[in-house]
This record gives structure tokens, C-alpha cells and sequence, in this order.
């Protein structure tokens, strides 16, 4: 069996401060989400959680990292460049991957700025002038990265994301040209694909859940519920794990967990393939521990 590539996943940072918005810019959605943050969101999303996360990830020296969305709160313009700044500091644009959150395009004014700070980490391979990004292909070692975007903005108290049919059949044509490279597909989108909560929900996820039926992925990683979480699908040979994972700057409040990340070991076994599973989360006493190894196949 050959040496294993390490793929990190963290997602939903939800960098941490806010910065103080302009009174302009506190209209619709956003002075929901501001009192929101105000009384609630604040306490749980603390930096030096993430700080922490972040450092314990870099020390695990992963061979790539994935980062599904929500990087910012409320899509002020000024908490575009410091959560640019951070990602910096997770890893520069060739050993890591990002795609946007809901967050990240919370209303229509600003949702245009994730796009064009983060350009580089959004990028596919081929550099194509096409101003559609998604889907986005990147090779890394044996893997075939696949981003998604499945952020929009919504009307107040909506969470949802979309797809929509032209980035679905742009997916359909990719997953049918990477058929027969013998590449371990992984499928980055924000939102889960399947929810408990009509108003946070993909949209489409049906027909994206067909579409793997129909081609297959190897792993698809997402964002958004802010918990641990792993359902299969049904492939083409075999399900397919959907992980997710929760806040990277959270402390444990309600249901919701700490902050933690995943490793995923990647190597060829015969014919196919073996995938490993490490959870490793921030404790109460903000250190990063193993919760569990899971072998997904």
C-alpha cells in the first residue's frame, strides 16, 4: 500500500471579531444577524479557539487542507481582508482549498467581495477566464479536488443554499471526464445534503444526490450544521461518506460541540481504495485532543 496523503477539512470559522459596522449598514438582514451576534453568536465564536484549532492543524503537517465556508459573519466589508489574513496564515493558496458559505454571501450588496479576496484559494488548476468558478478541479497528489459553491444571498432568517442547474450539469460533465483517471474524488460543498431544518437547507440536494448515484465521488466534506456528522449515499459501486464538521472557533454550547477538525489518510489498497478518519477537537481547557479514528472504508 503506498504512503498516504493527509486531506485536513475544518469549516465555518466565523472569524472572530466583528468589526463594528456603520450604522448604513445595518439594514434587512443584517440587523438580525448584528442583534444576533450581539447577544448570542459572540460568546461561542472566541478567536482563540480557533487559534488554537489552527495551530494543532499545522502541527499535523497535512499534505492539503479544505475549507468549506463561512469564513466571515454578516458580510461587512471590512471582515473581508482579516479573514483573508487568517486563511494566509492556515496555508498559502497551493496547499489549501476554499469555497464560500452562506455567511460569506449573506446579503446581495457585498456578495461579490469572497470572490475577489480569496480568488486564489478559489481557484481550479486550469485558470479558466470564465468568471463561473464553480465547479472549481484541483489535483493534489492522488486526489481530485472538487469545490461547489452553494452560497447566495437569502432573505432574513434563511440559511439555504443553491447550486443551480448550470453549476450541476458542470459538475455532471467533470465527474464523467474524471470517470476513468483513477483519481480519489473529493466533493467540497457548504451546505449538508440532507437537513432537519427547511430554512438551512440545500436546495437542490436531490438532484445533486442523484447526479453521485449516477457518477460517484469518493468523499464529499461540508460545513454548516456546525456538528459532527456522517451519512451515506448511494454511489454508482458503493456509498459514499458525507462528513461534516463543526465550527472552527466554537466552544460547546447547547448541542453543538467544540470546535474541531478531521484528517482523512488517503492511500491506494489493491484495487481500490483505504480512507481513515482522525477527529481531533478543542477541550474545555482549550487543548486539542483525539476524539476518535473512524476507518470510513
Amino acid at each position: 500500500m503506498m504512503a498516504a496523503f493527509t486531506l485536513a477539512h475544518l469549516s465555518d470559522p466565523h472569524l472572530p471579531p466583528l468589526p463594528k459596522p456603520r450604522l448604513a449598514e445595518l439594514a434587512g438582514k443584517r440587523a438580525l444577524g448584528y442583534l444576533n451576534w450581539t447577544r448570542n453568536r459572540h460568546k461561542y465564536h472566541r478567536r482563540e479557539v480557533l487559534d488554537v484549532l489552527v495551530s494543532d492543524l499545522r502541527a499535523q503537517v497535512p499534505d492539503h487542507i479544505a475549507v468549506t465556508g463561512d469564513f466571515v459573519n454578516l458580510a461587512l466589508a471590512a471582515e473581508f481582508a482579516p479573514a483573508r489574513a487568517w486563511l494566509d496564515g492556515v496555508g498559502p493558496p497551493d496547499q489549501v482549498t476554499a469555497i464560500p458559505g452562506n455567511h460569506d454571501a449573506y446579503v446581495r450588496a457585498t456578495s461579490d467581495l469572497f470572490a475577489m479576496n480569496f480568488a486564489s484559494y478559489l481557484a481550479g488548476d486550469d485558470h479558466a477566464s470564465d468568471t463561473k468558478l464553480f465547479p472549481a478541479l484541483r489535483r493534489r497528489g492522488p486526489l481530485a479536488l472538487i469545490s461547489l459553491s452553494s452560497a447566495l444571498p437569502t432573505p432574513p432568517l434563511m440559511a439555504t443554499g443553491t447550486l443551480g442547474k448550470d453549476q450541476i450539469g458542470a459538475l455532471e460533465r467533470l465527474l464523467a471526464e474524471l470517470a476513468s483517471s483513477g483519481v480519489f474524488r473529493v466533493l467540497l460543498v457548504h451546505h449538508p445534503l440532507r437537513s432537519r431544518s427547511r430554512f438551512k437547507r440545500l436546495t437542490d440536494a436531490p438532484e445533486l444526490i442523484a447526479l453521485l448515484k449516477r457518477h460517484g465521488v469518493e468523499l464529499v466534506l461540508h460545513g454548516h450544521d456546525h456538528v459532527h456528522s456522517t451519512i451515506w449515499i448511494d454511489g454508482p459501486d458503493r456509498p459514499i461518506p458525507v462528513v461534516g464538521v463543526p465550527s472552527a472557533s466554537a466552544i460547546a454550547h447547547g448541542h453543538y460541540p467544540s470546535a474541531a477538525y478531521n484528517l482523512f489518510a488517503i492511500a491506494r489498497d489493491g484495487n481500490g481504495w483505504r480512507c481513515e478518519q482522525t477527529v481531533r477537537g478543542v477541550n474545555d481547557s482549550l487543548r486539542v485532543r483525539e476524539i476518535r479514528q473512524v476507518r470510513l472504508f
